[in-house]
């Protein structure tokens, strides 16, 4: 089992680890607009698994058309912090040191503390900026982490990316996310938030998800 919770001033936003509170989607940050998915992926042990290893090697992130570069583990041991169950409660801190593990090009798996920079665009709206991994989980029946941005982004706030496998064989792959528009654009235009949210969680959907097929 592993579970780590990284917190940091450098994040841009206040409400961190707000991804995983139950009432996200009825109250959410001040000035932020939330958003929720979760979709059946499939069932079994198998489906989980190779699922949890594909969220935690950035799959979700480069299937929804994102360039990762400039990928830094946290330095030092990892603190793990606060972590939250599948209800969002707090779970007393710990402390543990994860080994690193790494993708087939090279390019560490998902861990607490971990910073990023994204870039992309997606139906022409801009996904560029850094993000800082808040949380990560990874559990025998529940893997998962949230990213937070940084600086350089058009909105600012977080999303999780949760896998559970739950004791009815069920595989249900969730996303969660708050976004308060940074650019003056995305302010004067909301429904450019939603849209480009929207977008996002398609892609990351058709990255973690075989049984994916585009509505016609």
């Amino acid at each position: 089992m592993r579970r780590g919770t990284f917190r940091d001033e450098t994040v841009d936003y206040a409400a961190v680890g707000a991804t995983q509170a139950p009432d996200l989607m009825h109250y959410p940050p001040e000035r932020s607009l939330p958003a929720e998915e979760s979709w059946r992926i499939g069932s079994g042990e198998s489906r989980f698994q190779t699922a949890g290893e594909s969220l935690l090697s950035w799959a979700a992130q480069r299937g929804a058309g994102l360039t990762l570069s400039d990928v830094r583990p946290a330095a030092g041991p990892m603190y793990s912090g606060v972590s939250f169950d599948a209800e969002g409660n707090a779970i007393a801190p710990s402390r543990t040191v994860a080994d690193q593990r790494f993708d087939a090009d090279g390019t560490p798996f998902v861990g607490a503390g971990t910073t990023i920079r994204l870039a992309g665009r997606i139906k022409g709206m801009r996904a560029d900026g850094e993000y800082r991994v808040i949380f990560a989980v990874e559990e025998s029946r529940r893997v998962g982490f949230a990213l937070g941005t940084v600086s350089d982004a058009v909105v600012s706030g977080e999303e999780s990316f949760m896998l559970d496998w739950y004791d009815n064989d069920e595989v249900w792959f969730t996303v969660r996310a708050f976004d308060a528009p940074n650019s003056i654009f995305y302010r004067m235009i909301p429904a450019l938030t939603r849209r480009r949210r929207r977008e996002l969680f398609q892609g990351y959907l058709r990255a973690i998800s075989p049984l994916y097929q585009t509505p016609a």
